[in-house]
């Protein structure tokens, strides 16, 4: 009760990391590429999930600022996290993060058993990042990126609709460009004191890994906008189109997204490289204007090609 009396409350949620959470819309992405967000049994199994990711997530960040929470305090941005500078009491974050764990795991058996093991699944593998993993060099990108990939691949097991190899494939490379330019902004600002994996890294190594995934993120989605064909759902423009331009229909409309994320990639990039604000990719994501304007025409592209065309 002392405990509860003491607590911040503003400061919990400022623990739990709801800007975080972005990262769990990726569990729509397998309704939205085929086509049946608006299933209304589909879209709540997503949700769901959703929920579920985003429960456990904030579970995990609470145990790794607890366990990091010396090493915390020597970073220049880190030391100003609630457990860190002390607004939330570390036996407090560890209570709320087994509630947390207890209530995700608890409501992801609403949707199915696959489910239920693959979120399992992620809370130890976060578990195993926070103590192990991210204390070794190469592990901890591809630790930070599967995350990434997890969340998309739990969309698929929740609702039984598969994304195309191509994007699953841009998923991975993606988030292995997110996770190269977070370990290298952090190595360029603190250099190796404030995590053990950075010993194991350098400047160029880590500009070649940035710049690698970076690319193959391009051709890998370059390869989803060649080959996927556009859902058809017979609607008044596709009518219109096969009435009077019918050599409209075939033509790979999904290629005309290239330029968004082409230019995103590219501003992205100019953050990681020339910008060193790569450190924070759910702030960058949700903060930089021309970042957003093309996450929004991208996604505007891509509603209007599978739920309109």
């Amino acid at each position: 009760m002392k405990i509860l009396q003491k607590t911040n409350f503003a400061a919990v949620i400022e623990a739990l990391r709801p800007s975080q959470w972005v990262k769990n819309l990726a569990l729509f992405a397998s309704v939205i590429f085929n086509g049946v967000l608006m299933n209304p049994d589909l879209f709540e199994k997503s949700v769901i999930a959703f929920i579920v990711y985003c429960c456990l997530s904030s579970a995990a960040y609470l145990i790794n600022d607890v366990a990091d929470i010396d090493k915390d305090r020597l970073h220049p941005v880190k030391r100003n996290r609630p457990i860190a500078r002390g607004d939330v009491e570390p036996s407090f974050a560890v209570n709320l993060a087994i509630i947390l764990i207890l209530f995700g795991l608890g409501i992801s058996t609403f949707i199915n058993l696959a489910s239920f093991l693959l979120a399992l699944f992620f809370i130890v593998l976060q578990f195993s990042y926070s103590f192990i993993l991210k204390k070794k060099a190469v592990f901890d990108i591809i630790g930070i990126a599967i995350f990434f990939i997890i969340r998309a691949y739990a969309g698929e097991v929740a609702t039984g609709y598969h994304l195309p190899i191509w994007v699953m494939l841009s998923v991975i490379f993606l988030s292995l460009f997110i996770a190269s330019g977070k370990r290298r902004s952090e190595f360029i600002n603190t250099g190796s004191k404030t995590r053990a994996a950075l010993k194991g890294y350098g400047k160029s190594l880590l500009n070649f890994y940035t710049t690698m995934f970076g690319v193959s993120t391009l051709i890998t989605y370059a390869m989803f906008t060649f080959y996927e064909e556009p859902i058809s759902f017979e609607g008044s423009l596709h009518r219109f189109l096969l009435d009077n331009i019918p050599n409209a229909i075939n033509r790979k409309w999904y290629m005309i997204t290239l330029f968004p994320v082409i230019f995103g990639i590219m501003r992205y990039g100019q953050i990681i490289f020339e910008m060193q604000e790569g450190e924070r990719p759910e702030k960058v994501i949700t903060t930089d204007i021309p970042l957003l304007i093309s996450l929004f025409i991208w996604g505007l592209m891509m509603v209007s090609i599978i739920y309109v065309l």
